[in-house]
């Protein structure tokens, strides 16, 4: 297939963006003598997410590119929507395959185990079925969450280093505190249940009643319960289920026991309340949050202002299709989304650029960089250039899943000089391979930086 970048990364020349491999796909397909494949992604409660598209006749290069245009979108899917359960209509070959890749031993086991077991609590599983219409319908089971201001409120932001509390009289913070805590490797589960419950106490005493609480932290929350965070790694297998698994829901009903009432109690991952906060700030939806860190963070806010019930773990997701992409250590694919936005894709393009940082951690090699952008260092700008191009190519391609009209950038990656560099050469290469689009890319202002993430908390629960 024919793929031709109008801009290449000097430090990565042969990447390949998953959205024009894609286009080259879809012509190639268009051309010829077609089939269907309709896909529905399921989870136990019932949601159904649908995707279909045209695929290629049979003939073994065409089955190769078949395979890897549906599996690449399949994987971008789950990490996205979230699902256990792949129903697929319209090819058994690649049915074949999926089962064969998302299996115990597969090539994507880390996906199969981590979305299926930890999160949705069975293992991934891949059903053939006789036609399209057998499989279910569209179907969204979870309410929407976000912009509810009324009342008294709490909102809280669950840190490595500290919890943050704010009392919120109809969208104004009245008042709020941030207390020192190191939860990562606390083996006693009360800690976590006890602490966050201390500084719910806390900002209370600054309310008259508490109508609604909502909260946000780093992991995978469905139906306001930890699946899997980094928060609680310290917690043995047992106390996890039996504790942390269920302490939001005992903290809903402590405090209702308290406040004599219902009192609404949501939880969901911080970079979802981080994307609200910033549609809150702008004033505007369609909002995907990207934060470029240790990982690479995301969160997401619909057309409508609303939280939506899904994974947007963009950090394993692919936007890279070259045969050498880097390796994610973790799940050992390649050319996944955290190995290109976050503190390690500056650590993989460091010794590329000319820099020599050895074993030292990537959290001191990205201030390394950033002292060498401030000196003006040619070396530091490659790499900055290096990821604003490929982040422009992601983010067209994002849109294509996303429905997007701003895209907050944030984390440690994005602070500084190198910050605007990443933008500026993503808007070069929207602006000019993607002219149909329309994406503002931005920072979140000093009053979302302030106070957006406890007010967007707290806007969670509707009353």
């Amino acid at each position: 297939m024919n793929i031709r970048h109008q801009f290449t990364p000097e430090l990565d020349p042969h990447f390949v963006a998953p959205v024009l491999w894609n286009k080259a796909f879809e012509e190639k397909v268009a051309a010829s003598e077609s089939h269907t494949i309709d896909i529905a992604l399921t989870r136990k409660d019932g949601t159904c997410f649908r995707w279909s598209a045209k695929l290629l006749p049979a003939g073994e290069e065409n089955e190769k590119l078949n395979n890897h245009y549906v599996e690449r979108i399949v994987k971008f899917l789950l990490w996205m929507k979230g699902g256990c359960t792949i129903m697929v209509a319209g090819d058994d070959k690649v049915a074949d395959m999926l089962a064969a890749t998302y299996c115990k031993g597969g090539t994507r086991e880390f996906d199969w185990d981590f979305i299926g077991k930890l999160i949705y609590d069975q293992p991934i599983e891949v059903v053939k079925v006789a036609s399209v219409t057998d499989l279910p319908e569209e179907h969204m089971t979870s309410i929407a969450l976000g912009r509810n201001l009324d009342g008294y409120r709490i909102g809280f932001d669950l840190g490595g280093s500290d919890r943050k509390a704010a009392a919120v009289v109809n969208g104004e913070v009245v008042y709020s505190e941030e207390v020192v805590w190191n939860p990562y490797h606390e083996k006693d589960p009360n800690y976590h249940l006890e602490g966050v419950d201390d500084s719910l106490l806390r900002v209370a005493k600054h309310l008259p009643q508490v109508d609604a609480i909502g909260g946000s932290a780093a992991g995978v929350y469905v139906n306001n319960e930890p699946r899997v965070a980094s928060l609680f790694r310290g917690i043995a297998p047992d106390d996890f289920r039996d504790v942390i698994r269920p302490m939001f829901h005992t903290l809903q009903k402590r405090w209702s026991e308290r406040m004599g009432k219902n009192v609404p109690f949501e939880v969901v991952n911080d970079g979802e309340v981080t994307a609200l906060a910033g549609a809150m700030g702008m004033n505007d939806d369609a909002v995907l949050g990207i934060a470029m860190g240790t990982s690479l963070a995301s969160g997401y806010v619909d057309p409508e202002g609303h939280i939506m019930p899904w994974l947007n773990e963009l950090a394993f997701v692919p936007v890279d299709y070259q045969e050498d992409g880097g390796v994610d250590e973790w799940s050992k694919d390649k050319g996944v989304g955290a190995m290109y936005f976050s503190q390690q894709a500056v650590a993989r393009l460091a010794p590329r650029a000319g820099f020599d940082f050895g074993d030292m951690p990537y959290p001191e090699q990205l201030k390394k960089v950033q002292a060498a952008m401030a000196e003006g260092d040619e070396r530091a700008r490659k790499i900055y250039e290096t990821i604003g191009i490929e982040f422009g190519y992601s983010v067209a391609f994002f849109s294509r899943f996303y429905s997007v009209r701003n895209l907050l950038f944030l984390g440690r990656v994005a602070t500084g000089e190198g910050g605007q560099i990443i933008i500026d050469k993503a808007n070069d290469v929207l602006h000019a391979e993607f002219p149909e689009l329309s994406i503002n890319l931005c920072v979140p202002d000093e009053r979302t930086k302030r106070h957006g993430q406890a007010v967007a908390a707290a806007s969670l629960p509707q009353l």
